[in-house]
């Protein structure tokens, strides 16, 4: 398992982004080895957004990016944002 962390700094309209984001986010549900994501808005600061993504491995993860229908969804949300992604694997994990 990884998790996918890409932190966004909205610069276009937030409803621009968010539609895009949630087109984005349907391409990747449909990839192999997708597992769920959230996108998260901070509390205070309404241009900021991160989004948490868990696939089963990195393989599939990168496998999703370099597909050829990824080239305008990566546009559309660069056009609206910058953003600083990361790939993390899990340590420790605790449940209430």
């Amino acid at each position: 398992m990884i998790t996918f962390i890409n932190r966004f700094t909205v610069t276009g309209p937030a409803e621009q982004f968010e539609q895009a984001f949630d087109e984005t986010s349907a391409f990747f549900a449909a990839q192999p080895g997708f597992v769920r994501h959230r996108l998260m808005r901070h509390t205070q600061d309404p241009a900021a957004y991160v989004n948490v993504a868990e696939w089963q491995d990195e393989e599939s993860f990168r496998t999703a990016l370099d597909r050829p229908e990824f080239t305008a969804h990566r546009a559309a949300l660069r056009a609206l944002s910058t953003s600083e992604p990361n790939l993390y694997v899990p340590l420790y994990e605790r449940s209430a």
